[in-house]
């Protein structure tokens, strides 16, 4: 699809074969990366950084790019085992952003929480409540009302 630019010459093995792995998914897809954004719910610029490696993506998104590019169960799972061990050797930033007062030390990348809608697990149904019941009851006594009503009429 275009030419990627090249990855930093000081990336763990793990990292690179992972990213490698990732651009021929994507270029495997035919999408541009804002494209890809549309359909996996990841923005055009997380993509560029997963994709040139300078942040490792969250699972959730190569489990969106898995499936946009429509490879089988046993592939997907492949990606998902490539991705933790390059999660695992992926080198942290040199520069530490400063941090709120209270917060710790640690370094964390960016993980992007919000799934889309077809990934979010399905909501738990909750029991009528006594107010849609009490309005459900109304209406079955105002029919029955007007049947009486208008059987008496008629008789």
């Amino acid at each position: 699809m275009g030419a990627w630019q090249p990855l930093p010459d000081d990336l763990p093995p793990e990292v690179r074969h992972f990213v490698e792995q990732l651009r021929q998914l994507k270029d495997r897809t035919g999408l541009s990366l804002v494209a890809l954004g549309a359909r996996t719910a990841y923005s055009k610029s997380s993509w560029q950084r997963y994709l040139n490696a300078t942040q490792p993506p969250p699972r959730q998104a190569v489990d969106a790019l898995c499936r946009v590019a429509g490879i089988d169960k046993e592939e997907a799972e492949r990606f998902g085992v490539r991705w933790e061990l390059a999660v695992q050797a992926w080198p942290k930033p040199a520069t530490v952003p400063a941090k709120p007062e209270g917060a710790d030390g640690a370094e964390e990348y960016e993980d992007d929480p919000t799934l889309p809608w077809w990934d979010a697990p399905p909501k738990k149904q909750e029991p009528p409540s006594r107010r849609l019941l009490a309005v459900a009851v109304a209406l079955v006594v105002v029919l029955v009302l007007t049947a009486v009503i208008g059987a008496l009429a008629l008789g």
